[in-house]
């Protein structure tokens, strides 16, 4: 399944996953950047999110499993590939500094709108 990865510094903790499902459609799904940096090395996640590093045809993969209650997926992405991601989001907003980046005032705007 085709997918696309997006991060943004204005929202610095995050990883924006996009999965195309269809010929026009395609879900979104919203997870710690820090999941998947784990997911490289360990077994991580509990709930709607787990990664973990595997290994297919002799190559390295990183495997995702997202649930919802519209149902279930399991994925694969070349770890090579999540690794050189991964890096540039650390280049854009190093490890620990990503308060410095976050508008708490903002963020807690948005949430107080949509109540």
């Amino acid at each position: 399944m085709p997918a696309g990865l997006r991060y943004d510094t204005a929202d610095p903790y995050a990883v924006h996953a996009t999965f195309h499902t269809g010929a026009e459609e395609t879900v979104e799904w919203v997870f710690a950047r820090d999941l998947l940096a784990e997911g490289l090395h360990r077994p991580t996640g509990t709930g709607d999110v787990r990664v973990w590093p595997s290994r297919s045809h002799g190559q390295g993969v990183v495997c995702i499993a997202l649930s919802s209650p519209e149902g279930e997926a399991l994925l694969e992405a070349p770890a090579r590939a999540l690794e050189s991601f991964l890096k540039r989001t650390d280049a854009a907003v190093p490890p620990g500094t990503e308060h410095r980046h976050f508008d708490l005032d903002t963020e807690l705007s948005h949430i107080l709108a949509e109540s």
